[in-house]
């Protein structure tokens, strides 16, 4: 495992010294948490930025689902004659 110095702004060595009495737990696993949490955070907000901009390009495309048809579809759900979920262009 390596070392990385970091300057903490007092209040936050403060919070940072207290939280990890609190936890019975190191200062530094507190920071590896708190930096793995920011990592996964960064990862899933990333991946839906990309979906977003995959789905405007559909949408500028042509690619959608009319509201009518989701509407049906959800109004069928539960019932004997469940229809599948629809596709752009329907």
């Amino acid at each position: 495992m390596s070392v990385t110095t970091v300057r903490l702004q007092p209040v936050l060595e403060e919070n940072l010294g207290a939280m990890a009495e609190k936890l019975h737990r190191s200062k530094s696993w507190i920071i590896n948490q708190a930096l793995r949490e920011f990592f996964e955070r960064q990862t899933l907000e990333q991946s839906r930025w990309q979906e977003t901009l995959q789905a405007m390009e559909s949408v500028a495309q042509g690619k959608v689902v009319s509201g009518e048809a989701v509407n049906t579809w959800l109004q069928s759900w539960g019932s004997s004659n469940e229809l599948p979920p629809p596709k752009a262009g329907q």
